[in-house]
């Protein structure tokens, strides 16, 4: 919901808090309004409580399968407080996520994870994800990014 514009900044800073990318972010309760809830919605979000108090989110966007001719999932965050974990909030929300994607007839569902987080490659791991070995992330950004779409990097 929009009024959870605020928890939701505050979880995506607690993220990059905890993957040590805290001068990455760069959203704000105006982007995030925009991207998250306005006329065109980019991804959606679901949060996780403990009672009143949040203690996780995962954001996801709908992908697509040249190969399936379908659509996919792709969960962008999962994340739940360190001092929530092992309490069963990211499974839930994993499960939720999933549940979407198949109510969706979606055709697989993804997402990445860093190397050195290997409480999440475990977690992961568990419920039946297996990491795609053959594929490297690429990502364009910022001047670079800029640059290809104006065609000066060519």
């Amino acid at each position: 919901m929009e009024k959870d514009v605020p928890v939701i900044l505050r979880l995506i800073q607690s993220l990059a808090e905890y993957e040590e990318l805290s001068g990455e972010v760069t959203a704000t309760e105006e982007s995030l309004r925009k991207s998250l809830f306005g006329e065109s919605p980019s991804a959606e979000v679901i949060l996780a409580y403990a009672g009143s108090e949040p203690v996780g989110f995962a954001v996801f966007f709908t992908s697509y399968s040249t190969f399936l001719g379908r659509p996919g999932l792709y969960l962008e965050d999962l994340f739940v407080l360190p001092q929530w974990r092992k309490c069963g909030y990211g499974r839930q929300l994993l499960t939720h996520v999933a549940k979407i994607a198949v109510q969706r007839a979606c055709g697989r569902m993804e997402w990445s994870v860093l190397d050195w987080n290997e409480p999440a490659v475990r977690f992961y791991e568990k419920v039946g994800a297996r990491p795609m070995d053959q594929w490297t992330v690429y990502r364009l950004t910022g001047d670079a990014l800029q640059e290809l779409a104006s065609g000066e990097s060519m």
